[in-house]
C-alpha cells in the first residue's frame, strides 16, 4: 500500500514538473503597421538547449532588414519559499513592412530539448502612408502613435482629432436590437476626453461594457492614419416607430501640445515644452428608420429577435398539498429584457404563487444575449387526474420577417389524497376575490382592520380643524420676516464679502494642505499666496488690483491692526513667494509657510475691526 501511494506520488510530481516545464516557441509582432515603417519580429523559447532554428519564408509583404540576431535571457523569481528559474532564447528579425495589405508570418520551427516545436503564426495588417500635406518630410512615414505629424503650437483641426458615431443597422423593424458605437481618431497627444452623453429618447438603451484600460489601434481612414478608439458602444431598442433621430454628442479633448518657442528654458518653465489645449469635437447624429411589426398576434410575447424554449417539471405524482413546479427556459439573443413572462394555466382549483424570474444576459457588440428562466410554483388541493396544457411563446423572427409559436409539452399530473380535509381549502389565493364554494358553505372572509365612528363625532369644527388653518399662517408669517431679513443683509455686497472672507481663505488653505501632502510645489505656493491675497481684499472690501505691499500697511492700520501683525503678514507674503526657489528641504519650507499663513489668518480675523 505505501510502494502504491509513493509511486503515485511520484507520478503527480513528474507530470506537474512536465507541465512547468513544456517547451514552448512564440511569435510577436505588432497587428499593424505602416507601410514603409521598421518592426521587430521576435521568436521566443523559454529553454536554452536549442539547435536548428528554421525561420519562416517571408517573401511576400515585408523585406528582412536584420537578422537573425540571437540573445539568451536568464531570470529567477521565488514564489511561495520555491524558486522558479526561467531561460530562455530569442530570434530578433528588423522587418519593413511595403505594400498595403493584411500579410501572414507562418510558423518558425526549432528543436528544443530534444523536441521540434513550432511556433504561432502571425497576421500583420499593413496600411497606405498618410496622404498629408507634409508628407514630403517625411510624413508619409510616419505613423499615428504619436503627435509628431503635428506641428508644433499649430491649430489643432477636426481632421487630427474627431469623433464617429455610426449605428450598425439604419433601417430596422420595432424592437430590433441596433449597435451604436462611438470611435475616436486621433493624430494628437489626447490625454483627457469628456463627454455629456444626452438622453436617447425613443430607444431602451443598454450600455455595452468595455475594458477600463483602453487599447489603441491603428486605422487608415480617408488618406491618414489614425489612432483609433472605440469609446463607447449602446444596444438599442427602438420602443416607437417612424424616424428617430440619435442626437449629436459634445465631447471636449484635452491635449498636450508642444509649445513654438526659441527659448530653451520654456522646457523648464512650461512643463517640459507642452501646454494643455482644450478641443471641442461632435459626434455627428445618427437618423434611424424603424418600421412598425406585421399585426400583432393576440398572444405575442413582445421578443423580437431569435429565441428557443424548454420546459420541466418536477414531478407528475404527487399528494394533495403538495409542491409542483415547472420550469420554463427562454434562450435567444433580441430584446430579452423586455419579454412578457408567459403564463401557465394550471387546473382551477391549484393554489398558485408569484413565478420566480432569472435573468442571465450579456450585453455585447453581438445584442443581448442569454437565458431567462421562470419557475413556477402551484399546490393541488385535491385528488385526481389533471392536465397542465403547454405553454406557448410567440415572438418576431428577424431572420424570416414572420412570426413563430413556440410550444412547450403538457404534463398529465396525478394527484393522490395526502393528509388533511382538502374540501375546506380555497383555491387560487392569488386571487382572493373570487370567492368560491368548495365541498361546504364556506366563502372567503375579507381580512383587515375595520374602524368604527361615534355617531355624531366629526372632524369639522373641532380645534384640531381650526389648527390645520392656524399652523400653516404663523409659519408663512415667520418665513417672510426672516426671508426680507435675510435679503437685507446681502443686499450689503461689501458686509457679505466681509463675512465670508475667512471662509473662503480657509477653503482655499485646505486646498493647499492638499497640495502639499502630494508635494506639488508650485501649486502649493500659488494657492497660499490666493489666501492670503484674497482673504485681506474681501476682508477690507478692496480689490487685490489695488493692494500691494507698499500700501498693504497703511490700508490695514486704518482698520486697527497692529503694526507686528502687519509685518507679520508682509514677511509671510515674502516668505511664500521666495521658497518657492529657496534651495534646501523643499517639505520643511513648504510646512514652514503652510503653518505661519493660517497663524496669520487667524489672527487678522481677530484683530481687523469693522
Amino acid at each position: 500500500m505505501r510502494k502504491l501511494i509513493f509511486l503515485l506520488l511520484l507520478l503527480a510530481v513528474t507530470v506537474q514538473t512536465w507541465a512547468d516545464g513544456k517547451v514552448t516557441l512564440t511569435a510577436e509582432a505588432p497587428e499593424v503597421v505602416v507601410s514603409g515603417d521598421q518592426f521587430r519580429l521576435t521568436f521566443t523559447v523559454n529553454s536554452q538547449s536549442v539547435k536548428d532554428f528554421r525561420a519562416p519564408s517571408i517573401t511576400k509583404g515585408f523585406e528582412v532588414l536584420m537578422g537573425p540576431s540571437r540573445s539568451q535571457q536568464y531570470g529567477s523569481y521565488t514564489i511561495n519559499g520555491k524558486t522558479v528559474v526561467n531561460k530562455s532564447v530569442t530570434y530578433t528579425y528588423i522587418l519593413m513592412a511595403g505594400d498595403a495589405g493584411t500579410y501572414t508570418i507562418p510558423a518558425a520551427s526549432i528543436q528544443a530539448e530534444g523536441e521540434k516545436i513550432f511556433s504561432n503564426s502571425l497576421q500583420v495588417k499593413v496600411l497606405p502612408p498618410d496622404k498629408t500635406s507634409n508628407s514630403s518630410n517625411g510624413g508619409s512615414k510616419g505613423s499615428a502613435n504619436s503627435s509628431r505629424n503635428q506641428a508644433a503650437g499649430s491649430r489643432i483641426t477636426d481632421k487630427d482629432l474627431f469623433m464617429l458615431a455610426t449605428a450598425n443597422k439604419t433601417t430596422v423593424h420595432e424592437q430590433e436590437a441596433i449597435l451604436l458605437t462611438y470611435k475616436l481618431y486621433s493624430t494628437v497627444n489626447l490625454q483627457q476626453l469628456n463627454e455629456d452623453m444626452p438622453e436617447l429618447t425613443g430607444f431602451h438603451t443598454q450600455e455595452i461594457d468595455l475594458p477600463q484600460k483602453k487599447v489603441w489601434s491603428m486605422e487608415h481612414y480617408q488618406g491618414r492614419n489614425y489612432n483609433t478608439l472605440t469609446w463607447r458602444q449602446y444596444v438599442l431598442f427602438p420602443q416607437q416607430t417612424g424616424k428617430l433621430e440619435i442626437p449629436s454628442v459634445k465631447f471636449e479633448g484635452i491635449i498636450a501640445q508642444r509649445i513654438a518657442s526659441d527659448d530653451p528654458f520654456d522646457i523648464f518653465y512650461n512643463g517640459g515644452g507642452f501646454e494643455q489645449v482644450k478641443k471641442v469635437i461632435v459626434a455627428p447624429k445618427v437618423n434611424i428608420t424603424v418600421l412598425p411589426l406585421p399585426a400583432k398576434p393576440a398572444n405575442f410575447s413582445g421578443g423580437v429577435g431569435e429565441f428557443s424554449l424548454t420546459s420541466s417539471i418536477n414531478a407528475t405524482e404527487v399528494k394533495t398539498n403538495d409542491a409542483v413546479t415547472i420550469k420554463l427556459t427562454i434562450k435567444g439573443s433580441g430584446n430579452m429584457k423586455l419579454l412578457n413572462t408567459p403564463e401557465i394555466k394550471f387546473p382551477q382549483d391549484f393554489e398558485i404563487y408569484d413565478p420566480k424570474v432569472e435573468n442571465q444576459f450579456e450585453t455585447s457588440s453581438n445584442g443581448v444575449t442569454g437565458t431567462k428562466t421562470i419557475e413556477y410554483l402551484a399546490i393541488p388541493r385535491h385528488a385526481g387526474s389533471f392536465t397542465i396544457p403547454p405553454v406557448e411563446f410567440t415572438y418576431f423572427d428577424l431572420k424570416s420577417n414572420s412570426y413563430k409559436t413556440l410550444k412547450t409539452q403538457a404534463y398529465e399530473l396525478k394527484v393522490a389524497k395526502g393528509q388533511g380535509n382538502a374540501d375546506q381549502v380555497i383555491a387560487d389565493f392569488t386571487n382572493k376575490e373570487s370567492v368560491k364554494v368548495l365541498g361546504k358553505d364556506i366563502r372567503f372572509i375579507k381580512l383587515g382592520d375595520t374602524s368604527l365612528t361615534r355617531k355624531g363625532d366629526f372632524f369639522f369644527g373641532t380645534i384640531s380643524y381650526w389648527m390645520w388653518y392656524l399652523i400653516p399662517f404663523v409659519l408663512f408669517v415667520a418665513f417672510v420676516i426672516v426671508y426680507r431679513k435675510q435679503a437685507m443683509e446681502n443686499a450689503n455686497v461689501a458686509k457679505v464679502k466681509t463675512k465670508k472672507a475667512n471662509k473662503v481663505a480657509t477653503k482655499r488653505m485646505k486646498l493647499a494642505g492638499k497640495l502639499l501632502a502630494e508635494n506639488k510645489k508650485n501649486e502649493f505656493y500659488d494657492e497660499v499666496l490666493k489666501a492670503l491675497w484674497g482673504y485681506i481684499s474681501d476682508k477690507l472690501n478692496i480689490p487685490v488690483s489695488m493692494l500691494s505691499k507698499d500700501n498693504i500697511e497703511a490700508e490695514l492700520a486704518k482698520y486697527g491692526v497692529s503694526n507686528e501683525l502687519i509685518a507679520d503678514f508682509i514677511h509671510a507674503l515674502n516668505e511664500c513667494e521666495f521658497a518657492r526657489y529657496a534651495p534646501g528641504n523643499e517639505n520643511e519650507a513648504m510646512d514652514k509657510v503652510y503653518t505661519a499663513s493660517i497663524d496669520i489668518i487667524s489672527k487678522m480675523e481677530n484683530s481687523i475691526k469693522r
